[in-house]
């Protein structure tokens, strides 16, 4: 997620429709909606903007510049009683090339259902307050590797990060003792569609993000990780965003490689589709399907998170726990590296569609659930 972008005038003098104003916002308990009805009294407001991550400074875009001149003659640099007296700094603003027909805020959903993403399910309070303590506590009490920007440890298999793939001959034990309890309250899933009955799990990565720290848009390498994601959230909140890109024709734009799946779309491009959720601590995020193959994941790289006009601050650290099956044995690149795509059916019409328009060739795994189908499609268009 990220604020519709704005610049200064360079000319101070410069009068436009948008007003960049500091010192007020979610971060100093001012709504949004607050701020357009003060703002309203001068003419039409269209939207308020976050300006930044801080929460402290937004933009006010009239509907006409003459609006804007007006609040700013009024406003600038003096106290404010309707926004509990507080002095506000303004400015003009002028919104970026390109992006006026492009609005890059979006809802934050709470519950997964809400995405309408098959196959992504999140529970809350999957392990209590005193349970969250202990799993920190033990992980905690072992060595943590250091990357650039965030902390690791690697149980079952090693993650290697520079081929996005575990060795599968390098086993480094069992999973951790600590652990156990989560496995076998997993079990609750297997009530889900298309979950199986049996739900093995060998390779779990602990990562441990400061404030501040994201994750990259990418899908996990699908010849190195079976079809179910496991993701427990511990310590500190954070937002995850799923992206998904399509071609002008609609199709889905995304080959697979060697590595895990990456993209350089820009955030305003109108072939990107884009979701976002909510992970508050303690809750526990599933990925299969559509979602596990389909759509990229990522975290923002933001220290506060504005969730439905509310500021909610990372945290001093954010513990996450991602259990994983590997795919053990020989497994061949070489169809990653032609381009092959994975498709998933998540429906018996869809899989027949698909089958029947596109001359896609595959194996259906199980006829009754129709769970995946590993397929090649002509080279990345």
């Amino acid at each position: 997620m990220g604020p519709v972008r704005f610049r200064r005038a360079k000319d101070e003098s410069e009068v436009s429709e948008n007003l960049y104003v500091a010192n007020v916002g979610p971060g100093v308990g001012v709504s949004y909606a607050d701020v357009a009805e003060v703002f309203g009294s001068f003419g039409d407001v269209e939207a308020v903007y976050p300006a930044d991550d801080s929460g402290v400074r937004v933009v006010v875009c009239f509907a006409h510049h003459s609006f804007a001149q007006a609040a700013f003659e009024a406003l600038d640099a003096r106290p404010c009683p309707d926004l509990g007296g507080r002095s506000l700094h303004i400015r003009y603003s002028l919104l970026n090339q390109h992006q006026h027909q492009h609005n890059n805020t979006f809802p934050v959903s709470l519950m997964a259902s809400e995405l309408n993403i098959p196959g992504l399910y999140l529970f809350h309070d999957f392990v209590t307050l005193q349970q969250e303590q202990e799993l920190l506590a033990a992980v905690d009490e072992r060595p943590w590797k250091h990357l650039s920007k965030r902390r690791v440890q690697h149980y079952g298999f090693e993650f290697c990060y520079q081929t996005r793939n575990v060795d599968s001959k390098q086993q480094l034990g069992e999973l951790p003792s600590f652990v156990s309890p989560l496995l076998e309250k997993m079990s609750i899933f297997q009530k889900l569609d298309g979950i199986p009955a049996d739900i093995a799990l060998d390779q779990l990565t602990v990562n441990e993000y400061p404030p501040g720290v994201g994750l990259s848009p990418h899908i996990d390498t699908h010849s190195a990780f079976e079809g179910l994601i496991f993701i427990l959230s511990l310590a500190g909140p954070c937002i995850m965003e799923f992206r998904r890109y399509v071609s002008g024709d609609g199709r889905t734009n995304a080959s697979l490689s060697n590595t895990n799946m990456t993209t350089n779309y820009s955030e305003n491009s109108s072939n990107l589709i884009r979701k976002a959720i909510h992970l508050p601590p303690r809750s526990m995020l599933l990925f299969s399907g559509e979602a596990r193959y389909a759509w990229n994941h990522y975290i923002p790289h933001h220290k506060i998170d504005i969730v439905n006009d509310t500021v909610i601050r990372r945290g001093s650290r954010r513990v996450s726990f991602t259990f994983r099956k590997c795919v053990l044995g020989n497994v061949s690149r070489e169809a990653d590296r032609d381009g092959v795509l994975l498709i998933l059916l998540f429906s018996r019409k869809l899989c027949l569609l698909t089958l029947n328009c596109s001359g896609i060739l595959g194996h259906i795994f199980d006829s009754t659930q129709w769970k995946l189908i590993f397929a090649m499609e002509y080279l990345v268009r």
